[in-house]
């Protein structure tokens, strides 16, 4: 068994397991890689790290030197990365966050020590990046490393999960993932583009604009990523599917069938991965990667899997749930 000298070491290099008994066509058939496989629970770990690592790098942090403040608006697993990779290498977090965030959110990023800033719950995810962006302006001396318009988010991807999918998955015709700050799409995209070509399609996978699935957003609600805009993904992206609160729902459920414990927008992704094999044509067979984004454990308090399939998709409306 390897030894690693640090838990950081550890992120990445997660597993892709055959999940094809949910697959609507026998001949397409559905992969799921195990981001919840990560030593913070989610492939945000991924680029936490990079953020941190490509700040270093450009001399805007100093490990070793204290004292050192991180900003980052987050409602999701960002701020949980961000803070695990923190405190392991010496750097304060200040996370900005809706008010209405599941109670797991909080201590997870209470665990790893980061200070929360609260934004208004009915301002969402812009509300806490709005915010954000007024706090770095009073504290220049804040790094902010912004993973909406930082290029080392979606290099994460290209230069780590693609390379991985590639190699695990050397016939995959179709990448389907949730569309949330688009660095996933984008690095694992564009790699995938470039040395497959027209051979892949890159899938995203939304909610209706107005409404809520777990890290996902729809960019019709009036902010658009600026790495989104800055690295072509308009024209990167074949096919962008919207999927509902409840059909997330619904199909988070459905992984128990082949024993995945996974969080809501892996259901939202692989309701779109679902929908992709049904479009393959009569005759073609198809290799569709989907990205699970977190494992199930910080998603208990939601009822998803034990309550009212029909009261737990409202619940989504007014929380914002790990």
């Amino acid at each position: 068994m390897a030894l690693f000298s640090s838990v950081l070491d550890l992120i990445g290099n997660t597993p892709l397991v055959d999940v094809s008994e949910l697959s609507p066509n026998p001949a397409a058939r559905l992969y799921l890689k195990l981001e919840g496989q990560n030593p913070g629970g989610s492939v945000k770990d991924r680029i936490a790290l990079s953020l941190v690592e490509e700040a270093e790098r450009a001399g805007v942090l100093v490990p070793g030197k204290p004292d050192q403040v991180l900003l980052e608006p987050t409602s999701g697993n960002t701020g949980i990365g961000l803070a695990l990779v923190c405190r392991v290498k010496g750097y304060r977090l200040k996370a900005v966050m809706p008010t209405n965030v599941s109670l797991e959110r909080r201590q997870l990023l209470e665990l790893w020590g980061a200070e929360i800033i609260e934004s208004p719950g009915s301002e969402g995810s812009n509300g806490a990046v709005r915010l954000a962006r007024m706090l770095s302006e009073e504290h220049p001396e804040w790094v902010y490393l912004y993973q909406y318009g930082n290029p080392a988010n979606p290099k994460a991807h290209y230069e780590g999960t693609g390379p991985e999918i590639l190699r695990d998955c050397p016939g995959v015709t179709h990448f389907v993932a949730g569309l949330g700050t688009s660095g996933t799409l984008l690095g694992v995209g564009r790699f995938l583009r470039e040395k497959l070509g027209d051979k892949v399609q890159i899938w995203a996978v939304e909610p209706p604009a107005g409404e809520m699935v777990d890290g996902l957003r729809n960019l019709d609600d009036g902010y658009i990523p600026p790495i989104f805009e800055n690295l072509g993904g308009a024209e990167l992206l074949d096919r962008k599917t919207v999927v509902r609160p409840r059909e997330s729902i619904e199909w988070t459920r459905r992984l128990t069938e082949v024993g995945v414990f996974a969080g809501i927008s892996t259901g939202a992704a692989l309701a779109g991965a679902v929908r992709c094999a049904a479009s393959v044509p009569d005759g073609e067979e198809a290799s569709i990667v989907v990205i699970s984004a977190d494992g199930g454990w910080k998603y208990l308090s939601t009822g998803v899997w034990t309550g009212d399939l029909d009261e737990v998709a409202e619940r989504t409306k007014g929380i914002i749930y790990f």
